[in-house]
């Protein structure tokens, strides 16, 4: 196994360029455990660590440029206002030293359903900006992004540059299920983000299908619930029979597995209770929101 060391991000496209099988690593979380476990031996390793742009970010008016390799522990300490989803999931990671270490990059590199980022930058929705030599940018809608079980949309001689996030309008939730409360893989993760400015709701599910979802019939459905009832404009308590549906709507988008984590009709049951509870913290916290901003009772 030859190690790949570029100093710059053009060294590195051109490595990556001449070498398509190189499997970037940056934090290793993922890629040093299929390594240590012989699940992975790759040819060449592409070290992406002496680029420093791929840990910096810049704060829009409208999104956040994520740089691929910004720790976790990064965005918890410094982006919760514009993301709050991602900075909840960012704290369901592992440890603190893997928060330290690894980054959203990663997580859509390896594309596992269960990446604690996914159903976050689902929710709050998100392009992944890639780059080859040959080819320049192209930015990836992130519904596009996922191709299949721990496969993604990029080409063999791209790299995943950073991620442009939507900053929050509003509430952010993001919930996970886990065997333990640490340095637990998701037995299935649920991200739910209201968008006041657009009168749209979006949600995330993880681990609990091939590739992480959205539950667009379930968003269909709150979208109109919330529309035709007023909601957005009166803040009333949402109807427990319009959270019921749209549970049971987000347990229907799950294809999930059985395996030594949980069976799938555990899987379907939780990704239920996980969205009706997030819907009930979001919408409670943005009826105070307008009820402070608009008077609304």
């Amino acid at each position: 196994m030859d190690f790949l060391r570029p100093a710059s991000w053009e060294e590195a496209l051109a490595a990556k360029a001449e070498h398509p099988t190189a499997v970037p690593i940056a934090g290793g979380t993922d890629v040093m455990v299929e390594i240590n476990f012989d699940h992975r031996r790759p040819e060449y390793l592409l070290d992406l660590n002496r680029i420093g742009d791929l840990t910096e970010w810049e704060t829009g008016e409208d999104t956040v440029r994520l740089g691929a390799s910004v720790p976790y522990t990064a965005i918890m300490d410094n982006l919760r206002a514009e993301l709050p989803g991602l900075a909840l999931a960012s704290h369901t990671v592992a440890s603190p030293q893997i928060r330290n270490r690894g980054g959203v990059g990663g997580n859509l590199g390896t594309a596992s359903p269960a990446g604690d980022a996914h159903p976050a930058l689902l929710a709050a929705g998100a392009d992944v900006e890639v780059e080859s030599a040959a080819r320049g940018t192209r930015l990836i809608p992130i519904d596009e992004f996922y191709t299949g079980v721990k496969r993604n949309a990029l080409r063999p001689d791209e790299l995943i540059r950073a991620v442009h996030i939507k900053k929050a309008d509003g509430p952010q939730q993001y919930s996970k299920v886990g065997t333990r409360n640490a340095m637990v893989i998701a037995v299935c993760a649920f991200g739910l983000a209201l968008h006041p400015e657009t009168r749209t709701v979006r949600t995330g599910i993880g681990s609990a299908a091939p590739t992480p979802v959205r539950a667009k019939a379930a968003e269909e459905f709150l979208n109109a619930a919330l529309e035709e009832g007023g909601f957005w404009d009166n803040g009333k308590i949402i109807t427990p029979s319009v959270a019921k549906q749209f549970a049971d709507l987000c347990s229907a988008a799950c294809n999930p597995i059985d395996d030594v984590r949980g069976t799938a009709s555990y899987r379907r049951h939780a990704v239920g209770v996980m969205a009706r509870r997030t819907l009930t913290w979001t919408w409670e916290s943005y009826r105070g929101t307008a009820a402070r901003t608009e008077g609304v009772a």
